[in-house]
């Protein structure tokens, strides 16, 4: 078969594999993408994900990563939600999950499929290949943007004109020669509602992100206490952020998501943040099986709950805030009286008083500060 009816027939198999966007590119990082990389890392908007600044080179680069290459095919699966989700950050009382995580975790359903495909085009044309799904040091946003899937936009995020803001991706990695698709041309114009979006400024300018400042960052990534300026611009989220995602304008052509594993589950949208605060680990673990919110703890989550409560300006949960301050965890309870504070000042200054644990932890001492 020569190259154009392979491309077609891989593309046939992908989106009978319930793929909904199927791109081909060379193997090759636009110069704009790799100087972008270089700017992030230097500025240091990388925090504490040293994996970024610890492979660059491979990930500025797919034959760094695999010299074999000679072509990328990339995958689009669709994710978007039947409503604008952001409403849902006006209930006071309950957490915000962001879209992609209210359903079972995108990279075991996405690998699963890539590794299926993989297979039919190994065993019809027998190249080598490779698989990755937002686990390797890819650039996946600039490769989709080169096979004509969408545009990187000014939040960082592939922008599709079919699918908006809401694709998750993954590559196959080719030793077979095929050309690439057309690429697509950046359509965001004058626009930046997304910029504008950003809870915590987190956007130093157009298609430039400082991740310390991002809320998905903060609550996922980051690992110990969020910076007390911070707190307050957080609202209700507690894992992750879709505010930059969500205005995006080119969402109007998107469609709700078909795959029924993204399907979002009713315990994981907008969930009582009372119940939230409750969780031990064997719960948090029943809770989030399946989900990708349980990588980031049962701590950290709590973490991120009792900055909600404290945000959430509810005095119904100021005993959820309470009940915390004689958690296991440090962190748990540094938030605790961070969210006490918020809630009932005069209450905290109070607990201070019968507090003892705070004379021994750091952390938790740090907080009882400004009481």
């Amino acid at each position: 078969m020569d190259a154009a009816r392979i491309k077609a027939t891989i593309r046939d198999e992908a989106l009978k594999l319930g793929f909904d966007a199927v791109g081909f590119a060379a193997p090759e990082t636009a110069m704009a993408a790799r100087a972008g990389l270089a700017d992030f890392l230097a500025q240091g908007f990388h925090g504490e994900m040293d994996w970024l600044a610890e492979r660059a080179e491979q990930r500025a680069s797919p034959t760094a990563l695999w010299p074999d290459v000679k072509s990328v095919v990339v995958l689009g699966l669709n994710y978007a939600p039947e409503n604008d989700p952001l409403p849902e950050l006006d209930i006071r009382d309950r957490g915000y999950i962001s879209v992609y995580a209210r359903g079972r975790d995108y990279h075991d359903l996405i690998k699963g499929r890539l590794k299926t495909l993989a297979q039919k085009i190994a065993s019809r044309w027998g190249p080598a290949l490779k698989v990755f799904v937002d686990t390797a040091p890819v650039m996946e946003k600039p490769l989709a943007q080169a096979g004509g899937i969408g545009w990187q936009g000014k939040h960082t995020n592939l922008v599709s004109r079919e699918f908006g803001s809401w694709l998750f991706l993954g590559e196959i990695y080719l030793d077979l020669a095929l050309p690439p698709d057309a690429a697509e041309d950046d359509h965001c114009g004058e626009c930046r509602r997304c910029l504008d979006a950003c809870p915590t400024n987190a956007f130093p300018g157009p298609y430039r992100l400082d991740a310390r400042r991002c809320i998905s960052y903060l609550t996922i990534e980051h690992k110990g206490p969020i910076d007390a300026d911070l707190r307050p611009l957080m609202g209700t989220r507690v894992y992750g952020c879709d505010d930059c995602l969500a205005v995006c304008p080119w969402n109007k052509f998107a469609v709700a998501a078909r795959e029924t594993g993204l399907q979002p589950r009713q315990a994981l949208t907008a969930p009582a943040l009372a119940e939230l605060a409750r969780l031990d680990d064997a719960a948090f673990r029943k809770l989030f099986s399946a989900s990708p919110v349980k990588r980031i703890g049962r701590d950290r989550f709590l973490r991120n709950v009792l900055i909600a409560i404290g945000n959430s300006r509810d005095p119904a949960l100021i005993e959820s805030a309470r009940t915390n301050l004689d958690d296991p965890s440090p962190l748990v309870r540094a938030m605790a009286v961070w969210a006490l504070k918020r809630l009932a000042p005069d209450d905290a200054a109070q607990m201070r008083e019968r507090c003892f644990v705070c004379e021994r932890d750091p952390g938790v001492r740090a907080e009882w500060t400004a009481v």
